[in-house]
């Protein structure tokens, strides 16, 4: 018989104790991670108790209800993709309050939505900050797997991604620069498309916004 959806939730919870790290739960308060409860373990212990249960869209979505931070990152491991509409996705997305969680939740969950090359564009575009974030992140993520942009969407996706990385918003610029990255990377031709237009950008940049030119120089030349 299948376990009630809260005795499961409290189960999970309980294992989570047997490994919470105080020094480390200290250290992201510190850095302003405020979740109402955060045990400190480390990604590779949360996917290898989430490995205990098998993939389930209640469950999932329970975990994710709860405002603690390893529920929510083993929501992202346990929800099946064919039950998380984009409508749910969005739900997630307006409840993310620290990169740490979009970055876990694109790459065990988002990059492998069926409607992922849908989206992605959309959430490039929103003004709302945790949209943007998890649009570029998804997008490095689709780009590593393969995906390949016509003219219209490589245009788009170009305009977007470095007036990005010529604002003010950290978390933005930082992977906005990162979906660059893996754009350059894919192809011989994306690669000599960037050194151009990095090139006329690197004159009138920014410090901090040479910093990310660099960074894309660094992974062009590397490849």
């Amino acid at each position: 018989m299948k376990k009630d959806v809260h005795e499961t939730v409290r189960e999970i919870k309980s294992k989570f104790r047997l490994y919470m790290n105080g020094m480390a739960s200290q250290s992201m308060r510190d850095r302003g991670l405020s979740y109402k409860l955060n045990f400190g373990i480390e990604y590779p212990r949360i996917k290898e108790i989430a490995a205990n249960y098998e993939p389930d869209h209640d469950l999932a979505q329970a975990l994710w209800k709860e405002n603690i931070r390893e529920c929510k990152i083993m929501a992202g491991l346990l929800q099946p993709v064919d039950t998380f509409y984009r409508e749910i996705a969005e739900i997630w997305i307006e409840d993310m309050q620290y990169p740490e969680l979009a970055e876990y939740t694109v790459m065990n969950l988002f990059q492998h939505l069926p409607y992922a090359s849908e989206v992605v564009f959309a959430w490039i575009a929103d003004e709302r900050l945790y949209y943007q974030v998890c649009g570029y992140l998804l997008m490095a993520r689709l780009l590593m797997k393969g995906m390949l942009l016509n003219e219209s969407a490589e245009a788009e996706f170009l305009d977007q991604a470095f007036t990005a990385i010529e604002g003010d918003e950290l978390q933005i610029q930082k992977n906005a620069a990162l979906a660059l990255r893996k754009f350059a990377v894919q192809a011989k031709e994306n690669s000599r498309k960037m050194s151009r237009l990095l090139g006329t950008m690197s004159k009138t940049a920014k410090p901090e916004v040479k910093n990310y030119i660099d960074e894309i120089k660094n992974e062009i030349e590397y490849r």
